[in-house]
């Protein structure tokens, strides 16, 4: 079995943080999916899709992390070539990448304790985002 579910968000960009775990967590309900995999994908180059410990803490020890590696005042290719200053949005994306896999136990995600999924929108401005949620099982 495949069901195939959404999760539309307004987002503000520069690092703009979602926990998507409440909305993953329904959409999994919804399937009646007891044993499986699901798959959370952003159709976007400038986004990612990890797990954390949802806390401000934690959230900010990560943009502290992203902002070393891949700084948004560097000079990068991307820019030069199109002008759009979103040069490090695109390569924190790559980094991170676009989709996570979960696995399904007795019709329930198996994340750790302290486990939330989370969304990132990296671009400069503010987006209307629709992930793709889909999980395939029994």
């Amino acid at each position: 079995m495949v069901h195939t579910g959404n999760i539309n968000l307004a987002t503000r960009g520069h690092a703009d943080m979602h926990d998507l775990t409440k909305a993953v967590e329904d959409i999994v309900e919804s399937s009646r999916v007891r044993s499986g995999l699901i798959t959370i994908f952003a159709p976007s180059a400038t986004s990612a899709i990890t797990t954390i410990e949802f806390e401000s803490g934690a959230l900010e020890d990560l943009r502290n992390a992203l902002d070393e590696i891949a700084p948004q005042d560097r000079s990068y290719q991307h820019n030069l070539r199109w002008g759009d200053g979103n040069g490090h949005s695109h390569l924190r994306s790559a980094l991170m990448k676009t989709s996570f896999s979960i696995p399904i136990v007795d019709g329930r995600m198996t994340l750790g304790t302290w486990q939330q999924i989370l969304y990132i929108d990296f671009d400069v401005r503010p987006r209307q985002r629709s992930l793709v949620v889909q999980i395939i099982g029994d």
